[in-house]
């Protein structure tokens, strides 16, 4: 009788509610797992293009009704609702898989590597007990074992490291790291003790003034204050310059302060800068202070034979951040923190007599909790280890070879065509440009002319005249600087500015957007090439279509009641 009140059960529960997992697992996903690709083809063809025509607007109405709460959550389930919202979510999505989408590091996904995320999904294994994930706990120690030999740490075997979900976390945790062990030696503070008086206000971390934003949010995190981030300036490439961080290191120690890490950047976002590592590395050690490295974007380079040797000095770092959801391919989000020394991360470890016990992992049932910020945490390593043994490490290499052959076509089609400028020739994969508009040329005496003496004024405060004084309290960098009011644009900047919003409001096609600062600087356009289907001829088409939506605005601004005074209307054709 009981046998037969087990068997009835499921019966009673609502439709949809068969489990993924088990061995009756596939045979209940096979039906979703059809409404869902039927759906996703039809929701692209729906769309027709890189993202949806009408921007916000045009996308907030497609989805009102389906996203009412009565519709969210109605008194009776609907079997229609996965295909239906499916389709809803393909048709308003920006797919980074079409040539014409190439604004961030943002990457269309391997098929091998979604189909890999499939399979973790239907199993939801966390892994922050080994009885929770037996296999994944494996997993993810062998790709990190292998990531480690891959960034050349002088001795891979005593490397540690875990999986995040993106740069912005594994930066987190490297300037944790860092500060406890700062704190430790500096002041005694042990396991994780409070901030003392005597440091409070005085941890500094060094980077470029074009590292990640992030920085300044963790400090803010860990409690040293945005402040705490002392930016550097940078050379003509991009690249922190190691003479003056050895002069701002020395500098802070004579103000009183205390260095805490210093930050190098291996492919800043906008141009793919890379600082150069091994120089940066001997200052750091000179001065006796953590080193970490943000390779959350040029780390890819290393499975490249070409690209790989601007990575020189990596395995010098204490700690290193990689995204393989960027030059790895994989979906988001497959973020990396490796350490040298399994003891760095130290700080970190819990005891939880309910997860890791003492004696449980003495008896070799390891736990991957105190690796981890996170408590419940995916394997993303099998997506991971999937894609690696699926492609080889040459298959990656030529993946990425082929993301900067593009962007070194679209820099000699920029540079070849007299209505863009471009602004440096790429290093990794990103190309930043610009449209000139009618009667403005390239020179920087030409850009400082068209602007207005506000936004020159505005420029000249953004460039720094010498190192800022760790003394002081600096302002903190960003990779991404927040767009200038409109006030203080140039003609030249609210043309490029709007030929992108046209581009977005047409769904015709999704192109960065950055600042640059100082003298000649302002906005400009930017190309971040990640997908190695895109052709030639794509890239070709994308940046006529740049020029003619240039072209498209300012003569909309002449019919206007002034310059910068109207925008071209969203329903405009596109520009062909």
């Amino acid at each position: 009788m009981e046998v037969a009140q087990r068997s009835l059960a499921p019966r009673s529960l609502a439709p949809g509610a068969a489990l993924a997992g088990g061995a009756d697992g596939p045979e209940a996903l096979a039906p979703y797992l059809a409404q869902v690709l039927g759906a996703l083809r039809v929701g692209a063809e729906a769309r027709g293009g890189p993202l949806p025509a009408g921007g916000p607007t045009g996308v907030a109405s497609v989805l009102r009704d389906l996203l009412t709460p009565g519709a969210l959550l109605p008194e009776t389930g609907d079997p229609d609702a996965l295909a239906e919202l499916t389709r809803a979510l393909a048709s308003t999505a920006v797919d980074p898989a079409d040539p014409l989408c190439a604004a961030h590091l943002h990457v269309p996904s391997l098929a091998v590597a979604a189909a890999a995320d499939l399979a973790v999904a239907a199993l939801n294994p966390s892994l922050d007990s080994w009885d929770q994930a037996p296999g994944g706990t494996e997993f993810e120690t062998a790709v990190l074992r292998l990531l480690a030999e891959t960034v050349g740490f002088e001795r891979p075997e005593a490397a540690r490291g875990v999986f995040t979900t993106g740069g912005t976390e594994s930066n987190l945790m490297a300037l944790l790291v860092a500060r406890d062990a700062v704190l430790a030696r500096e002041f005694g503070v042990q396991g994780g003790g409070a901030i003392p008086t005597e440091a409070a206000g005085r941890l500094r971390i060094f980077c470029s003034a074009v590292a990640h934003f992030s920085l300044a949010r963790a400090a803010g995190v860990l409690g040293l204050g945005a402040h705490a981030v002392v930016p550097i300036e940078t050379g003509d490439d991009g690249a922190l310059d190691p003479r003056l961080l050895d002069w701002s290191l020395a500098d802070a120690r004579t103000a009183g302060n205390v260095p805490c890490c210093v930050v190098a950047t291996a492919g800043t976002t906008d141009r793919g800068a890379i600082d150069p590592l091994r120089s940066i590395a001997a200052v750091a050690r000179r001065h006796a202070v953590p080193f970490h490295v943000d390779a959350a974007y040029g780390g890819g380079a290393l499975f490249s034979r070409r690209l790989a040797p601007l990575l020189d000095g990596l395995g010098l770092a204490d700690t290193v951040a990689l995204d393989l959801h960027k030059l790895g391919w994989q979906p988001v989000a497959a973020g990396v923190l490796l350490s040298a020394d399994a003891a760095t991360l130290s700080p970190l470890e819990q005891r939880v007599a309910y997860l890791n016990p003492a004696d449980d992992e003495e008896a070799g049932y390891t736990s991957l909790l105190g690796r981890s910020l996170r408590t419940t945490r995916r394997p993303d390593a099998f997506k991971v280890a999937v894609t690696l043994r699926t492609l080889g490490r040459s298959g990656l290499g030529a993946l990425v070879d082929r993301c900067h052959d593009l962007a070194r076509h679209a820099a000699r089609v920029i540079a070849a065509e007299p209505r863009l400028e471009l602004v440096a020739e790429p290093v990794l994969t990103t190309v930043l440009f610009r449209y000139l508009p009618e009667g403005e040329g390239g020179s920087d005496d030409t850009v400082r002319a068209s602007e207005s003496p506000s936004r020159q004024a505005a420029s000249a405060a953004s460039l720094p005249t010498a190192v800022p004084s760790a003394a002081a309290s600096p302002a903190a960098p960003s990779a991404d600087p927040p767009a200038a009011p409109a006030a203080v644009l140039s003609v030249g900047d609210e043309v490029n500015a709007e030929l992108r919003r046209l581009l977005l409001a047409n769904g015709t096609a999704v192109v960065g957007r950055t600042e640059l600062p100082g003298p000649g600087g302002g906005v400009r356009l930017k190309l971040t090439l990640l997908n190695p289907h895109t052709t030639e001829a794509d890239l070709d088409r994308l940046l006529a279509l740049v020029v003619a939506a240039g072209a498209a605005v300012e003569r909309d601004r002449r019919g206007g009641d002034g310059p910068g005074r109207r925008r071209p209307s969203t329903t405009q054709e596109k520009p062909a």
